[in-house]
């Protein structure tokens, strides 16, 4: 047999199902000659940071059981382009390659993936401007409108104390979950406090 590969399927919805990216996949691997070692299939959201059967895909490459993963297109794989960058060059550290059912591969190792990592990356940091604007635009709205930023009275201090980390995290394409992580705030707090500040609302007007 050829490398040894996991194959990773994902839904969006608990209406969808994963039973045709897992008989596609498994056709791709017998074509190409890959022993699957197991098929991993998750129900999560584009945009969810966590997906149990993906960290047991990692956990495996970490292992260095498998040498690839097989995936119909990146998106099932990838959250965001940071994140999609990040994991693919976490493989890459363990020899894993991502494996498109078109037959790209995606090795950052090689020259093309090399090419493919740096236009990820100009991807990400065109994706960390975004968000930088739409937080600026969003506090200049907020200013002309009257609202005042700084701590009022009855204001949460824990939401003001770490808005300006929380914001400079979060430009630089992180999580909120990672955010949470690092600073130890819950997830809901660092998800209100962007929010607000992206909406032009004053901290502490509401859980924190």
């Amino acid at each position: 047999m050829g490398q040894r590969a996991a194959i990773y399927c994902r839904v969006s919805t608990g209406d969808q199902s994963c039973d045709r990216q897992e008989r596609d996949l498994r056709a791709f691997a017998e074509r190409g000659g890959y022993e699957v070692v197991g098929v991993f299939k998750e129900t999560a959201s584009g945009s969810k940071d966590q997906r149990g059967q993906r960290n047991r895909v990692v956990a495996l490459a970490r292992d260095r059981h498998i040498q690839a993963v097989l995936v119909t297109e990146l998106t099932r794989w990838g959250r965001s382009t940071t994140d999609l960058l990040h994991s693919l060059r976490e493989l890459e550290a363990c020899g894993v390659s991502v494996i498109a059912q078109t037959g790209l591969q995606f090795d950052l190792s090689s020259p093309q993936g090399k090419l493919f990592a740096s236009l990820m990356a100009a991807l990400a940091e065109f994706e960390r401007d975004l968000l930088r604007e739409r937080v600026k635009s969003g506090i200049a709205a907020a200013r002309e409108r009257g609202v005042r930023f700084g701590r009022q009275p009855g204001q949460r201090v824990k939401a003001e104390r770490y808005t300006t980390r929380v914001l400079r995290l979060r430009a630089e394409g992180r999580s909120y979950r990672e955010i949470a992580r690092e600073l130890r705030l819950s997830k809901n707090t660092v998800m209100d406090i962007v929010k607000r500040a992206s909406t032009g609302l004053p901290e502490g007007d509401g859980a924190a």
